[in-house]
């Protein structure tokens, strides 16, 4: 049976109402009011408790089914998501993400060294004997690890960037500090059975897969900006592609 939980909405605050609502379906998921299986109270009945039209409690419910905190199955209703966190196809940081899942992250940074690659060289559209820069990271939440990066971007982006920095702060908040913004990437997203080192790294198990996900990303000049290649524990991570048909 859904839990009815307890709503107070102020129709004179700026605030939409659906965004009322949403933040506060959002704050009893994170704080164990609402638990992951729980079934989530029926959208009409939900509507006519609070006084909402369905257009607005509609709205805020898909809010946090985008969310990856509310699932939709067809014939069995809505009921909380297990806690994973959802990553949408866009132009954001893992460390971005976390944070707006209420998670709070943790980075080790493994590598900070100049060298070249002709292969990202190539992905960048770079020469083969460009100067680069490969950072390695294991992302972690609480004492899980979570994800194992490896980035190589243009060396003149990250002259005087520090380790400590890097473990602070998500790498596209650094590079925006520095007046560089991604704006387009081409990104492939895949699966596979991770090396001994990965496995040792991410605290999997022999039969375990991770998702990988590759991303060049170039500013809005057409210059590159970093080629990623990123692995992630397939038990706690999803990716989320909204497919539009017009």
């Amino acid at each position: 049976m859904a839990v009815e939980l307890s709503v107070e909405l102020d129709r004179s605050a700026p605030e939409p109402l659906y965004q009322q609502l949403a933040d506060q379906l959002r704050a009893a998921i994170r704080d164990g009011r609402l638990q992951p299986g729980d079934p989530f109270e029926n959208e009409v009945a939900l509507a006519t408790r609070l006084g909402l039209s369905r257009p607005t409690v509609r709205r805020a419910i898909h809010e946090l089914v985008s969310q990856g905190l509310l699932l939709r199955r067809r014939g069995s209703g809505t009921t909380v998501a297990n806690r994973q966190i959802h990553r949408k196809a866009e132009l954001s940081s893992l460390h971005d993400d976390l944070l707006r899942a209420g998670e709070a992250p943790t980075t080790r940074v493994l590598q900070l060294e100049p060298g070249t690659d002709e292969e990202v060289a190539s992905a960048l559209d770079l020469p083969p004997d460009a100067e680069l820069v490969h950072l390695r990271r294991l992302r972690l939440t609480g004492e899980q690890p979570f994800a194992l990066m490896s980035n190589w971007l243009p060396a003149a982006t990250m002259r005087d960037v520090d380790e400590s920095r890097l473990a602070e702060h998500g790498l596209y908040e650094v590079l925006r500090e520095r007046g560089v913004v991604p704006v387009v990437a081409h990104q492939t997203i895949g699966a596979r059975r991770p090396s001994a080192a990965e496995r040792r790294l991410l605290g999997l198990g022999p039969a375990d897969p991770v998702l990988t996900m590759r991303r060049a990303a170039f500013d809005a000049r057409g210059l590159p900006v970093e080629l990623g290649d990123h692995i992630y524990r397939a038990d706690s991570y999803t990716i989320d592609v909204t497919i539009d048909d017009r």
